[in-house]
């Protein structure tokens, strides 16, 4: 796509006004949902004996055989058709920055006679081509076949004219290709886990779920500045751009009345979701301009998952309908907030009580203290691992950026439990241990304003990993990541902790000891171990890092190095006996992260030399000619000490230039060089050490000349127009 210029642009979004979207028969939320074949939709469709049986396969998470597919298959498509639907596809989330679909009519020749065919075999598995996706070596490329799956915990949608079958994508020999069969496989063993140790304080627990609520933060532009910016069109961030004036210093815009513009397309977007069954509920201005935020009602986490994967398809959608495009990268503009995904997790034993909030009598409070202090030790042990899981090229812009918790991996728990854990520690612990878990209040002594109740622990905005009362909130997720990479590490890093404290436990117990004075005994253990990882200030601060180093946490800020953690021998060990991942698998994901990483600083540093050399400085030239003019027409007319600065402007253009043209050949050499690098995990470290730094060099001269050069000869939309633009 050819860039248009930027005074056309600018002309283009002054014409864009609200697109107003008429809602109000909507407003009773009698829609809610309509577009999912759930369990409502299933009762009115099957059989009631056949519903019966779907619901106790679907509650015990167990394999739908191929009869009861095909009574399910016939229901989805009786109820598809009503809602004028043609084809179907099974809709699975490769290991890419997004989901993939293949669509096939319902339309086939019986005896030479069109019919609507849609049975139980081709709602159960489908063969889309694996050769084409990512699989970091698993498969050759000659060996195309794979295989999708129905996941029939996740229910059917429709979108537009096609039935949309949430499935997992696995290769022809059985491994992972996607995000969601490592997912359901870690929630299966966080379940297993979760709800043995459970039952040493509700002993009828069946079963234990995860449950997520993601935060999605995202900038909204205007489509024809987007349109202005190659680097926007590929890369999704700005490579270069010196920095408004104003932009976020004066915290004008966090929480601010929501431009009128912005709240028509969220309106939009909030009905599209509700009608697909993702509950969001909140929308504000987040805190740069320009950025915004959604968030749903928590949901079990694979659900959750499959509805951040819809929200952010739909985002970019609606936006369109809107004159808007949506940039979920990490860090699309410089020297302003970038934008992340905090992920809410938690445990819930039968869907009813949360594992992770304290409770009202000595067990409950035993079991909250128990699996808080298994997370944080799973977290201890494997944080090298769970930071792996959310770094990106994106996030690895974002992460330590004064707005985002840094790449050191610590936990934040709040004054009380902070104190909690410090009497486990010194193992001086008893059964009243949290007596002072319920909430306090502020009286203000304003008549016209109610109490104000406390929760038991502040909260930490700068904590990759905070506690917030009852879920911990892992802040250090990025704005575009599938949620399910970070949650396949965490659900199996816990599960795998859970079963190393029943093992304690249960070789404790079995000699006779006392079970409470053991667990707290075992607790403490941990939490001695762990303690080093505890932080309650400012994660942003420079003496957080000094003070990290020396207590031995790791502070690895580049992406490459990072998801090395993947093939470690605790990981490959931890994964296997969780049955998550093989390390055949998780070396795959290491390769294909590796690889995803090197080719998109590839792609940027092809987008920034483009800009550099056939419109930035062809834009320089051209002023430095008519400041050149300028000089020559007025030399000698009496006032030469007068306009010698423009002679000195001229020579700065000039050192400018060929910074850059250096610069933009000397990264081309970096480049080639990087490119025939051994393996892909080499080739994303040379790339991040040598191809990278020329990225923020060129940006620098860059901007120094957009400071110089006429405004009206400035190419580009500038920052203070994309980010003001609603």
């Amino acid at each position: 796509m050819t860039a248009i210029s930027r005074f056309k642009a600018l002309e283009r979004e002054y014409g864009h006004k609200p697109v107003h979207v008429d809602h109000s028969h909507d407003k009773n939320l009698t829609f809610y949902a309509c577009n999912v074949f759930d369990r409502q939709k299933m009762a009115k469709f099957l059989p009631e004996s056949v519903f019966k049986q779907v619901q106790r396969t679907m509650d015990e998470g167990k394999r739908i055989d191929r009869e009861l597919a095909d009574h399910v298959a016939n229901a989805m498509k009786e109820w598809a058709l009503q809602l004028g639907v043609t084809h179907y596809t099974h809709w699975f989330q490769p290991l890419t920055d997004q989901s993939a679909e293949k669509h096939d009519s319902f339309f086939t020749l019986d005896h030479g006679m069109p019919v609507e065919s849609f049975d139980g075999k081709v709602l159960a598995q489908q063969e889309p081509d694996a050769s084409s996706f990512p699989n970091g070596g698993i498969r050759n490329t000659f060996e195309a076949r794979g295989y999708t799956a129905w996941d029939c915990t996740s229910p059917a949608f429709v979108i537009g004219s096609t039935l949309c079958i949430p499935t997992i994508f696995v290769s022809y020999t059985g491994e992972a290709l996607d995000y969601k069969t490592p997912l359901l496989r870690a929630l299966n063993a966080i379940d297993k886990q979760a709800t043995a140790v459970c039952r040493y304080f509700l002993p009828d627990t069946k079963k234990v779920i995860a449950t997520l609520g993601w935060e999605q933060e995202y900038f909204l532009i205007d489509e024809a500045l987007f349109d202005a910016r190659p680097d926007l069109i590929s890369c999704g961030r700005t490579l270069m751009g010196h920095n408004s004036a104003k932009n976020q210093q004066l915290d004008d815009h966090y929480f601010g009345s929501i431009p009128e513009r912005v709240v028509e397309f969220m309106a939009d977007l909030e009905v599209e979701c509700h009608k697909l069954g993702i509950p969001v509920r909140t929308r504000h201005n987040e805190v740069a301009p320009g950025q915004f935020e959604c968030a749903p009602i928590f949901e079990e986490a694979n659900l959750a998952v499959d509805h951040n994967m819809l929200l952010m398809d739909l985002m970019m959608k609606i936006a369109r309908r809107h004159n808007f495009r949506i940039l979920l990268h990490e860090k699309p503009f410089a020297e302003v907030n970038g934008s992340g995904k905090h992920n809410n997790w938690s445990l819930a034993a039968d869907g009813r009580v949360n594992l992770l909030s304290p409770g009202k009598d000595h067990d409950s409070n035993l079991m909250f203290l128990t699996f808080l202090v298994n997370v944080i030790k799973a977290v201890y042990n494997h944080q090298d691992l769970l930071r792996a899981s959310i770094m990106t090229a994106g996030n690895e812009h974002r992460l330590g950026a004064s707005e985002a918790p840094p790449a050191i991996v610590s936990v934040f728990l709040g004054a009380h439990l902070s104190r909690i854990l410090a009497l486990l520690k010194e193992k001086t612990a008893d059964g009243k241990i949290l007596d002072a878990a319920a909430k306090r209040s502020i009286n203000l002594d304003i008549e016209q304003i109610p109490e104000i109740l406390l929760d038991n622990t502040d909260r930490n905005r700068t904590s990759p990993f905070a506690f917030t009362g009852n879920r911990f909130e892992f802040r250090a997720v990025g704005s575009s990541a599938n949620c399910a990479c970070p949650l396949i590490v965490l659900n199996t890093i816990v599960a795998g902790q859970l079963e190393q404290f029943k093992n304690e436990l249960d070789a404790a117990l079995s000699s006779g000891a006392n079970r409470d004075e053991t667990i707290l005994k075992i607790l403490g253990n941990y939490t001695s171990e762990f303690y080093p990882i505890l932080f309650e200030g400012n994660n942003y601060s420079d003496d957080w890092k000094a003070e990290a180093a020396r207590r031995g946490l790791s502070n690895v800020t580049s992406c490459p190095e990072s998801i090395s953690a993947y093939t470690l021998d605790s990981t490959v060990k931890l994964f296997e006996a969780q049955k998550v991942l093989s390390e055949r698998e998780l070396s795959a994901r290491q390769d294909i992260y590796a690889e995803n990483y090197h080719k998109k600083i590839h792609i940027e540093s092809l987008v920034i030399a483009n800009l550099a050399l056939n419109h930035i400085i062809p834009t320089a030239i051209r002023y430095q000619n008519l400041l050149a003019e300028n000089y020559h027409n007025t030399k000698g007319l009496g006032f030469d000490d007068l306009i010698e600065n423009r002679l000195d402007t001229i020579k700065t253009i000039s050192k400018l230039i060929l910074v850059i043209k250096t610069d933009v050949a000397n990264m081309s050499e970096a480049r080639n060089k990087a490119s025939h690098s051994a393996d892909n995990l080499q080739k994303a470290l040379e790339y991040h050490n040598s191809v990278k730094p020329f990225l923020s060099s060129i940006r620098k001269s860059i901007d120094a000349l957009e400071m110089i050069i006429d405004d009206e000869m400035w190419p580009l939309p500038k920052y203070r127009e994309m980010l003001f633009c609603h």
